[in-house]
């Protein structure tokens, strides 16, 4: 099981998250989404297409740009549709 927490606080838990460039990509059902709102934030990747990102509020603290997801990748990458990515240095993710 790898598990996302922010002060102890589960985002995501799934036995097995999709890897994508060292990165953990969760399905949508694994993640806490009520935690989450879009932040406006979005850039572009080469091969996945546009990424959306979330902001958290956790504990009193609001965290930008904590996770990113693809709502619409491109072909390469249609099996991380709408999975949530985490930022590591953000996160704890064990």
């Amino acid at each position: 099981m790898v598990r996302v927490t922010y002060k102890e606080q589960v985002l995501a838990e799934d036995p097995n998250p999709v890897v994508v460039e060292g990165n953990y990509y969760f399905p949508p059902d694994s993640v806490n989404k009520s935690l989450f709102t879009p932040s406006g934030t979005s850039t572009v990747c080469h091969w996945k297409g546009t990424a959306s990102y979330y902001s958290a509020q956790i504990h009193g603290d609001v965290v930008k740009d904590i996770a990113w997801y693809y709502p619409d990748p491109k072909t390469k990458a249609s099996h991380i549709k709408d999975h949530v990515a985490f930022y590591k240095n953000k996160v704890t993710i064990e």
